[in-house]
């Protein structure tokens, strides 16, 4: 791709959210009917979201309950050769307090899973000294327990590389192949590796489940494995607005793993050594990894590769930080650096076009549903929270016609159907809380309901406000730098 046609390509995503959101105002005041029947068809899609969204949310709820109670390693075993089977995570250490690794290797040794059947690889950053230092004593600590402990140091000034997680993950899963496959001798067929952010703790069960799909399924070798992404760590100590976007975004992730037409592995997830390692690993190039490991892997692969949810919670930390201003700061931060994920898009469509080999129908649906995702972030929320407002006030007129009269209440009573949808999940959500930890009030339990009537401002500032950041700087070519989120205990 030239360079001209991929700044096309970014400026598109600018291009059309910014359209999107000022066709409420030029749209109201010259096209007034056509923009009101928009609103309402919008209104109407919305409410199939939320009730495609409920749906999933609550079949996976259902199958996250029966996989806590599955005896996997019993399963497992029904395998002959289930002992090959090697697991190796890869904790991605920044410059994060030390006790958040503690906390993280401390799950780990919690796991049913033969210990000595997992290895763990701190991947430190060599600009981060701290955590080099940190994961060498944890070494001393934890070390014998697994089955290989590896301190690897990313140098972090290579050139054509940004500094980030995705290349981090390329560096030491390489020096993890190197020494395990290439000097020990174990055989890459029977290995999994496992992205793991610093504060990720794994449910007990996850490595007998992903034994027993490993080997279970003949597509293993072009397959990710998906747990269930939810902010629970920290969930009772952030400010009640941030509590509410980490709510929904919980129950989005956990309704994701149903939806198996839409899934792509994010944040922490698994795959095959041998699949990584034959599509060339984590590209360096890039700030958001995940789906583009995925697509990655999707399009060398001729469009076989799937990703398998695995129904148990991988808990990780809410943004924080030591002041609630500056957690403010860091949840809009985090979630424009998500946001950033729709710089990938100009590489996803040359890769669409480079590979006809590919099904059409399957990745026609993908690459469509991903770019609806991306688009339609920063949209979302002004078409839903203040179109109606937007249109009656730049036309007046309007406002004194039948339509235009009836709107808001039509409009109103449409929506108002997602009130049901939306107890509904935070019925689930609240039932997969953890337990209220010492020194939170019942009082703040029994009133958390009441917390969502910030869902507005927090819709606003750490949804749709990050993605239009990002989308913006994408379109002007003011490219973001990777920032790691800052974490507390």
């Amino acid at each position: 791709m030239n360079k001209r046609t991929k700044r096309l390509l970014e400026i598109m995503p600018g291009f059309v959210s910014w359209n999107m959101i000022l066709f409420l105002v030029w749209g109201g005041y010259f096209f007034p009917v056509f923009t009101a029947y928009f609103i309402l068809a919008f209104d109407v899609y919305w409410v199939y979201k939320g009730f495609s969204l409920t749906l999933a949310a609550v079949v996976s709820h259902f199958k996250i309950k029966a996989t806590e109670l599955t005896d996997w390693m019993l399963e497992v075993k029904g395998f002959g050769d289930w002992q090959k089977v090697k697991h190796i995570v890869m904790i991605m250490v920044a410059n994060e307090p030390a006790k958040i690794y503690t906390a993280t290797l401390e799950a780990l040794t919690k796991q049913d899973f033969p210990l000595k059947n997992i290895v763990v690889v701190m991947a430190t950053e060599g600009r981060y000294p701290k955590g080099q230092e940190e994961s060498v004593i944890l070494k001393s600590k934890y070390g014998k327990m697994f089955g290989e402990f590896l301190v690897t140091v990313h140098p972090g000034n290579i050139p054509g590389e940004i500094k980030g997680k995705s290349s981090n993950e390329a560096w030491a899963s390489k020096e993890a192949k190197k020494i395990l496959v290439d000097e020990k001798g174990w055989d890459i067929q029977y290995l999994t590796i496992t992205s793991n952010d610093a504060d990720a703790v794994l449910h007990p069960k996850y490595f007998s489940c992903l034994t027993f799909k490993f080997l279970d399924d003949p597509k293993r070798y072009e397959t990710f494995w998906q747990p269930a992404i939810v902010f629970y760590n920290n969930i009772w100590k952030i400010p009640a607005p941030n509590r509410v976007i980490n709510t929904f975004s919980n129950v989005w992730q956990t309704g994701l793993l149903a939806r198996k037409d839409r899934l792509i592995n994010f944040s922490n997830y698994s795959a095959s050594l041998a699949m990584i390692h034959k599509i060339g690993y984590w590209d360096t190039d890039v700030i958001p990894e995940d789906y583009r490991i995925f697509f990655k892997a999707f399009f060398q692969l001729g469009g076989r590769v799937e990703v398998e949810p695995i129904f148990l919670a991988s808990s990780a930390d809410a943004a924080e930080s030591s002041t609630r201003w500056k957690t403010f700061i860091n949840e809009y931060e985090q979630k424009k650096r998500w946001a950033w994920g729709v710089s990938d898009l100009p590489l996803f469509i040359n890769m669409y076009f480079r590979q006809p080999g590919v099904s059409f129908m399957n990745k026609t649906l993908r690459m469509l549903r991903l770019a609806a995702d991306h688009l339609l972030w920063p949209v979302n929320w002004f078409i839903i929270t203040v179109g109606v407002s937007v249109v009656t006030l730049v036309n007046p007129v309007f406002k004194r016609t039948a339509l235009g009269f009836m709107l808001p209440r039509i409009s109103s009573g449409i929506l108002t159907i997602t009130l049901v949808f939306l107890a509904v999940l935070l019925v689930i959500e609240f039932r997969q809380r953890p337990p209220r930890p010492a020194g939170v009030s019942k009082w703040k339990v029994w009133l958390s309901p009441l917390e969502f009537f910030w869902m507005p401002v927090a819709g606003f500032f750490f949804n749709a406000l990050p993605g239009l950041d990002a989308h913006t700087r994408l379109m002007l070519g003011r490219y973001i730098e990777y920032r790691i989120t800052e974490k507390v205990k």
